[in-house]
């Protein structure tokens, strides 16, 4: 047990580099950590260097696991199942694919066109942004275990639930037509090498971390200056955890926004730290990643308004009882 802690303390929470970056703040930049700027300059090295050090390993195991899966072979995979048990593997899969929802879109129009039932696809469109493994890493870096472990959960049922609903309702005919006719080209699978896989898993951390590092600065500004500059009353007024609209502000306010979960983290942290209810922190993050507004544009491209506000209305009730059930029994977690 003391092993893992350690471990646990060291790889993913990183105690060595707060101590260095503490260690800089004092000595380069002359100031303490416990006041406002230099607080705030501490937050927001170590959490950077920690963020994108984690990414960047997690990025490059989960990309050369998912070299042995092409678009193909996943299709031929969920094809074995039908069901809920599809929709649970559609789930599944989603958490090993390291895209924001944008990206998911054009995966999820492959195995529409395939002939996959479109709730499969639903799972594997709402788990795929929401809870990959590398997020589920940083949580437990940010958080703990169990917080980590508990939001994996939650998040798979509500893909499936979200999947499942969509399949019962048979809801096919709201998809555009042009996405059935684009059938996918079927192509034998080359063997690739290791170090065919070691390149594309390289070139994968490079292609995702292109894609979000901004919004991780952002992410992480922001989480300086919510830990450091606003004070807790003023949050607490708004979102604290004993006012009941909480959930429905954080999630609504995340809905419209547009940001990868490695750039909502730490905002999320820095709520929970000014006394905000985990389950409004994990509720704002969850409404900015399943339903970004761009990728909700681009869903809009290939389904019918119909069938899109149905999978909104579904993820975001979804997401609201996920946040009041972590703020209720939240405490178990911390």
């Amino acid at each position: 047990m003391f092993v893992f802690e350690w471990l646990n303390n060291q790889l993913l929470k990183m105690e060595w580099l707060s101590n260095l970056v503490t260690l800089i703040v004092k000595n380069l930049f002359g100031l303490d950590v416990n006041s406002r700027i230099g607080g705030s300059i501490h937050f927001f090295i170590y959490d950077v260097i920690k963020i994108f050090i984690l990414l960047s390993v997690l990025i490059f195991l989960i990309s050369y696991i998912q070299s042995f899966f092409p678009p193909e072979r996943t299709k031929k995979i969920l094809g074995r199942f039908n069901g809920i048990w599809a929709n649970i593997l559609g789930a599944l899969l989603g958490t090993v694919t390291p895209f924001c929802s944008c990206s998911s879109i054009p995966l999820f129009i492959g195995f529409t066109s395939a002939g996959l039932p479109i709730g499969v696809t639903f799972s594997f469109l709402i788990s795929s942004p929401l809870v990959d493994l590398a997020s589920v890493i940083l949580l437990a870096s940010i958080f703990n275990w169990k917080i980590a472990i508990a939001y994996v959960v939650v998040g798979l049922i509500l893909a499936v639930i979200g999947g499942s609903v969509i399949s019962k309702l048979k809801l096919e005919k709201y998809v555009e037509a042009f996405v059935f006719n684009n059938k996918m080209i079927e192509v034998e699978q080359e063997d690739l090498t290791k170090k065919d896989r070691m390149i594309f898993a390289k070139n994968q951390v490079w292609d995702i971390i292109k894609k979000v590092w901004l919004y991780i600065l952002i992410g992480v500004g922001i989480g300086a200056a919510i830990h450091n500059w606003i004070p807790e009353n003023v949050i607490t007024a708004v979102l604290g955890q004993d006012k009941w609209y909480s959930v429905l502000i954080a999630t609504f306010v995340g809905v419209p926004m547009y940001a990868d979960i490695f750039g909502t983290l730490p905002i999320a942290e820095a709520l929970v730290l000014k006394g905000v209810g985990i389950g409004t922190a994990l509720s704002f993050m969850m409404g900015v990643t399943a339903l970004s507004l761009p990728s909700m544009i681009m869903l809009k491209k290939v389904v019918k308004t119909k069938l899109l506000g149905i999978f909104v209305g579904i993820v975001t009730i979804g997401i609201i009882i996920i946040g009041y059930v972590f703020n209720a029994f939240g405490y178990l977690l911390l």
